[in-house]
């Protein structure tokens, strides 16, 4: 069942955004938010929530974009929206991101019954993923090709809960010295998990369009699952 649920922002505010919804046919096994890129929660963010209630998830994007203007959904393959989310992700607060992800993790955790919440982010979703685990309490989190996640390492420490990253390694936003600093700021984390896929650019896992490898995006996805049965059980 696909829906929109309302969410009220952290801290009770009487300020709210909406979340995509989709719900599983069945009791769902856990609740996993899905953390939207920098074209908004578009048409293949959508479809990665409804391939996750079809898994038996409850699956919920939160319009992260909403203080900005709600409701965006940009095509990464039109040139001038591919420029257009670029402005975006430079007017966005990732702090403000990160409470209305609290707020989402809150309600999507009611929504199960108090069970486990799991977070998967792509590109700014990616690293707000990261950002997650360090200041939430998200019971497991994946990041596909985060940006700037060497600038977030010393958060690490607060990494409480399980975390895997994806890394692209011809990612043109986060080169290779950057993936070396990822590497050896967590590759001895008891709690993070490194994922490198060697020849494939930024944004091979989205859902289609031009930026899909569907090989990588393949592996990559059947690993996030695998990682989700066992972190959210």
């Amino acid at each position: 069942m696909k829906s929109y649920t309302e969410i009220h922002t952290f801290g009770g505010g009487e300020e709210q955004f909406v979340a995509y919804t989709s719900q599983p046919l069945s009791a769902p096994k856990a609740a996993i938010i899905v953390i939207q890129e920098i074209f908004g929660v578009n048409e293949g963010i959508r479809i990665k929530c409804d391939e996750w209630a079809e898994k038996g998830y409850l699956a919920i994007a939160p319009d992260l974009f909403w203080r900005i203007r709600p409701g965006i959904e940009l095509d990464a393959d039109k040139p001038e929206e591919l420029q257009e989310a670029f402005g975006l992700f430079g007017k966005f607060d990732q702090e403000a991101g990160i409470r209305d992800i609290e707020s989402t993790i809150r309600e999507a955790r009611a929504m199960v019954g108090g069970g486990k919440v799991g977070a998967v982010g792509y590109c700014l979703g990616g690293r707000l993923a990261y950002m997650t685990a360090a200041r939430t309490d998200i019971n497991a989190s994946v990041g596909y090709y985060g940006v700037g996640i060497d600038g977030l390492l010393g958060e690490s420490h607060a990494i409480a809960h399980p975390l895997a990253l994806h890394i692209a390694g011809d990612d043109g936003f986060v080169p290779q010295d950057v993936q070396d600093k990822m590497h050896a700021g967590l590759d001895d984390h008891p709690k993070v998990t490194l994922w490198d896929y060697p020849g494939v650019d930024h944004g091979f896992a989205t859902t289609m369009g031009n930026r899909r490898v569907d090989g990588a995006a393949r592996l990559a996805d059947s690993r996030t699952e695998a990682f989700f049965a066992q972190h959210l059980a």
